[in-house]
């Protein structure tokens, strides 16, 4: 089933959620701080506010045909930064062991890598791991902030997407290494 074409104005809808998911870092990152550490629901609601625009943005773009090199960059760009806010914070606030932390030195690897391989003509094509990751890191880091400290299971669920998160990049590096050295 294909979709009907858009309206100009519904075809910006998109981007606008992505841009909101980056408005709403630095709103997200103000809440977990004035937690003082603790339970963070209002936190929370926002980061999961963000996890819904991510998944909605997406479904959009691809069901009316409107993706954009914008959307391309800028949605997984807004996911990254989001979550590794979250990690960073989670981290520094004792609710995260310091091994958390290579989230966000895988993120930071691939964004070095990024502009070598858009420069020699790779395309970055979102992939189901790194979706299911995308969705683990939401889910686990947003329990993270409404439960007490102690609690294992989200620990579990974060572990399970930061693995996720390794062979979706994986994923993305064979394919890419193959065509930075031919």
């Amino acid at each position: 089933m294909t979709a009907r074409p858009v309206a100009a104005p519904l075809a910006q809808i998109p981007n606008a959620l992505t841009l909101g998911r980056l408005a709403l870092i630095p709103v997200f990152v103000a809440l977990v701080l004035a937690s003082d550490g603790g339970i963070a629901i209002a936190a929370a609601i926002v980061f999961g506010v963000a996890g819904v625009t991510d998944q909605v943005d997406g479904y959009l773009a691809r069901r009316w045909h409107v993706e954009s090199a914008f959307g391309k960059l800028a949605d997984p760009l807004a996911d990254r930064l989001m979550i590794d806010a979250a990690v960073l914070l989670l981290w520094h606030a004792g609710r995260l062991p310091w091994i958390a932390l290579a989230s966000p030195l895988r993120d930071l690897v691939a964004l070095a890598g990024t502009p070598l391989l858009l420069g020699r003509g790779y395309e970055f094509q979102v992939n189901l791991a790194g979706k299911a990751a995308t969705w683990l890191l939401y889910l686990s880091l947003a329990m993270v902030l409404v439960t007490r400290a102690g609690a294992d299971w989200p620990l579990w669920i974060f572990w399970a997407g930061v693995v996720v998160a390794l062979a979706a990049l994986g994923q993305y590096v064979v394919p890419a290494r193959r065509e930075v050295l031919a």
